[in-house]
């Protein structure tokens, strides 16, 4: 593998995984799932707290293998690498405490007709589970990130196939977790990591011994693993976060109050990380006015200041310079920033009437890129909200003024988004207990749960209930 930054060959040999490879690692998560699942919380969580040390522990050797493959600054990948390890820790506190299983007993009454049972409800872990690594995360998102973290939290064995992108720092964070199991006495097979594409990820998703999947990027892809998965002999679960436009929709008072300060703020958001954000905000909305105007020109002036950026591999920015070359010739957009090559960013105008007629400008354009809608009226501005596809955001800009159009949208928007953000912008996911991220289709395939946050872990579980049962036959939990 080469080198994004210097095209320079980077160390190591990483061979895809043999069909055999794929079955071995299956079969050995399958036989140390019921091990693995009876361990005490204070040892899984040893184990959680374990991983994040060893990752911490390869100190610059992990963050420089990052840079290297995939072109994200030292500064992002070390709050990454943060990240990465609170939510380990994170992880490890909710399986002291036992909260997430969600412990319901309901008493007897024998004087009841009929007599009613004791009952005694809780969630189990739910088999073994494959995660797939994300391009645009090659720590948090992937080999040692949240899918894997909390499924292994629940009780899960998982077995990773690494993003292609990033092999060697795959390698690493695997050894890390690998050392961690060790050194706190977990079964064989509870981790393991297979290298490939689409081939071994396919096989993986059809293993028997699989029961559910994490995954996060693309629609094309989570989609084929969904559709491969639902037609299983046994189907299972495949938790799919594949992004969205993530729309911001600007009141006309919040942009006559502060449309400066806002205009900064979403070119900023735009532009982060080259736009590889699956919150990215991809689309804007606002009446058409001299505010808006002027918002545009001030998004683009902002925007013909960002210097090309190094995008996550190849094949992104080919993509990305097509998408927006074609925009560039579509006949219903406009450019206000235009694109000047490679990486830089792109913003495009359209009619809320030219919108609503072409569902492709909805798409989401996968870097530093959006389209700018230009409503005639607060009712246009609504039915451009219905017409949105499911989202993992929706972001309103309101002042005091704004109230009475404020109410009117959050309703469609709480139908069409898993979170909304006031006068703020998506770019930015809070790891905490509060956290949706996850939306309606096809933000995510199942919009009742979330990749991040400690609510995560109920991807990975299902409920179980005791009728009568002997105390000493009972889960721990349950007694």
């Amino acid at each position: 593998m080469t080198s994004r930054l210097t095209s320079e060959e980077l160390a190591g040999e990483f061979a895809n995984a043999t069909a055999d490879e794929v079955v071995n690692a299956a079969v050995a998560a399958k036989l140390a799932f019921p091990q693995y699942a009876q361990i005490v919380p204070e040892q899984k969580a040893s184990f959680l707290d374990a991983t994040a040390g060893e990752l911490l522990s390869l100190g610059d050797e992990l963050l420089e293998r990052a840079h290297h493959e995939s072109g994200l600054p030292i500064a992002r990948l070390t709050g990454e690498r943060g990240r990465t390890c609170g939510q380990l820790k994170m992880f490890a506190q909710l399986v002291r405490d036992g909260t997430w299983q969600d412990v319901r007993i309901d008493a007897a009454d024998s004087t009841r007709t009929p007599p009613k049972p004791e009952l005694r409800r809780l969630l189990v872990p739910i088999g073994p589970v494959a995660v797939f690594g994300a391009s645009n995360f090659p720590l948090a998102f992937s080999v040692a990130g949240g899918d894997t973290a909390s499924a292994l939290a629940a009780g899960c064995p998982v077995i990773v196939k690494a993003h292609p992108a990033h092999p060697g720092t795959s390698e690493l964070a695997a050894q890390a977790i690998l050392a961690a199991a060790q050194k706190t006495g977990m079964p064989d097979g509870a981790f393991s990591m297979v290298h490939g594409g689409a081939e071994q990820g396919m096989a993986l998703a059809l293993r028997p011994e699989i029961y559910a999947v994490g995954f996060t990027g693309s629609k094309a892809a989570g989609r084929a693993l969904f559709d491969v998965a639902a037609v299983r002999s046994r189907p299972i679960p495949v938790f799919a976060e594949m992004g969205s436009v993530n729309p911001v929709f600007l009141l006309q008072g919040a942009l006559e109050e502060r449309g400066e300060t806002v205009a900064k703020g979403y070119a900023e958001s735009l532009t982060l990380g080259v736009g590889q954000f699956c919150t990215n905000p991809g689309v804007v909305v606002g009446l058409r006015s001299a505010a808006f105007e002027r918002f545009l020109d001030l998004v683009a002036g902002h925007l013909a200041e960002v210097s090309p950026g190094t995008m996550l591999t190849c094949q992104i920015e080919e993509r990305y310079r097509e998408s927006v070359e074609a925009w560039s010739r579509h006949h219903l957009l406009r450019p206000i920033a235009p694109h000047r090559g490679t990486s830089t960013p792109a913003l495009f105008a359209t009619s809320g009437a030219s919108f609503l007629c072409d569902p492709d400008l909805a798409e989401e354009v996968f870097g530093p890129a959006a389209v700018a809608v230009e409503c005639e009226s607060e009712e246009e501005m609504l039915r451009v909200a219905e017409a949105l596809e499911g989202q993992l955001t929706a972001t309103i800009h309101m002042a005091e003024a704004d109230g009475r159009a404020a109410e009117k949208l959050v309703p469609v928007l709480t139908r069409v988004a898993g979170r909304i953000v006031f006068n703020g912008f998506p770019t930015g996911v809070e790891v905490s207990p509060a956290m949706q991220h996850g939306g309606p289709y096809p933000a995510s395939t199942d919009s009742r749960f979330t990749s991040v946050g400690t609510a995560a872990i109920l991807r990975f579980a299902r409920p179980v209930a005791f009728q009568n049962a002997p105390e000493n036959l009972l889960p721990e939990a349950l007694r």
